[in-house]
């Protein structure tokens, strides 16, 4: 419920005994009364309150008669919307008419007054202001209303957005969890069917032809079965690293590195596999070169691409280069080997579709391509790119880009 406004009412008259006459007629309990004797005296209650429903405003009066009172009144923008009513001992001439409404006026009375005029004409402007005020009020009331529909209304458009961008951040990580299953699933049928085949194979004439096999022929088809049986198991070791891998998320801790000492350090983890295939390993790069760079992402790339030179080096004599030079904000490292390289179709299909990975290598020695899948994404988690080169018998260079410091 709106509270009802109170209302005052201004009485202005250089006689006390028309003052006291009108608030008798008036009702007190319905009206509040400010009283003035002079034009002057009515203007300083103004100064100090402006909210009045109506002024009652004698027009004789000493030094400052009512019009010019109420000429002064109407000055002030925020004292223009109170109704003046006159108060007139005169017969109502056209002229003092005329110049009443000129002045501002909205009605006159003339003395001695009616007091059921009186109460009468000023009921109706009471009323008028009680329901100004009240629509007021309900204008304030709605105004506020709509600006809360207005923040709740942003507010909830704001979490629609956050819930927008989480669902869109979620779909993304779906997918990419999806294309992860893809190339796992890929992988697994790709690389594990031949050797599994194999050791079927083997193990079926085992079984079927035992008594007529001789002692070379079963220790030929045990050593396949053996042999076959170790890589299948290297495999699924790799896929479940792998696998393993794709579904933690790895925090990527970018860090200023000596790129000498990355490339140092891998190669040390690595010597033992080429000590034994008689394989050198080099590291040729500049002793001043810095990247901002994940530690244990590089590790994995650059161990990643010297096994696989490694594992593609033929042994005795060969070698494997590393060597980096500045290229823009990125360094470009290569990995060079001596090895089988291989062909432009294998080169083609490399880094598209991953299932397609495997065909590096011989015939006798092939990988999952897991390995190149992690270094791939590692690399474009950096912002950098991989590319390789390579001639079958001539050897495979692999080169991505890191940013420099």
């Amino acid at each position: 419920m709106i509270e009802e406004p109170a209302i005052n009412i201004l009485l202005v008259d250089d006689n006390e005994n028309n003052l006291l006459s009108m608030e008798v007629v008036l009702d007190k309990e319905k009206y509040t009364f400010y009283k003035a004797t002079s034009g002057r005296e009515a203007l300083r209650i103004l100064l100090k309150e402006e909210d009045f429903s109506l002024i009652l405003l004698d027009v004789k009066m000493p030094i400052m008669d009512g019009y010019e009172t109420a000429q002064l009144i109407y000055q002030r923008e925020k004292l223009r919307q109170i109704p003046i009513i006159f108060i007139t001992a005169h017969d109502y001439e056209e002229a003092a008419v005329f110049k009443g409404y000129e002045a501002g006026a909205v009605d006159f009375i003339r003395k001695p007054f009616n007091p059921d005029i009186l109460r009468s004409k000023v009921a109706v402007f009471t009323d008028l202001y009680k329901k100004t005020q009240l629509l007021k009020r309900q204008e304030e009331k709605l105004q506020l209303i709509n600006n809360d529909l207005t923040q709740l209304n942003l507010d909830l458009e704001q979490r629609v957005l956050e819930r927008t961008v989480e669902l869109e951040n979620l779909n993304h990580e779906l997918k990419a969890l999806n294309l992860s299953k893809d190339k796992f699933l890929s992988v697994i049928s790709h690389d594990l069917r031949n050797p599994l085949t194999s050791l079927l194979a083997s193990s079926e004439n085992l079984s079927r032809d035992a008594e007529k096999l001789r002692p070379e022929q079963v220790k030929m088809f045990s050593g396949i079965i053996n042999r076959t049986s170790n890589k299948i198991l290297g495999q699924l070791n790799e896929l479940v690293e792998w696998a393993k891998t794709q579904r933690e998320k790895v925090i990527f801790n970018p860090e200023k590195l000596h790129l000498w000492n990355c490339v140092n350090e891998s190669l040390e983890l690595l010597r033992e596999n080429s000590i034994q295939k008689e394989i050198s390993l080099e590291n040729e790069v500049e002793d001043g070169l810095y990247i901002n760079a994940d530690s244990l992402m590089v590790r994995s790339i650059l161990q990643n691409l010297v096994t696989n030179a490694i594992k593609y080096t033929p042994p005795g004599g060969g070698s494997v280069l590393v060597t980096a030079m500045p290229v823009d904000d990125m360094v470009e490292v290569c990995i060079q080997d001596s090895g089988v390289g291989m062909s432009q179709q294998t080169k083609d299909m490399l880094f598209g579709d991953f299932n397609s990975a495997s065909l590096l290598g011989t015939s006798q020695e092939k990988g999952t391509g897991l390995g190149l899948l992690l270094v791939k994404d590692f690399v474009t988690t950096h912002g950098g790119k991989i590319m390789v080169e390579s001639e079958l018998n001539k050897g495979t260079c692999f080169r991505f880009t890191i940013p420099k410091v």
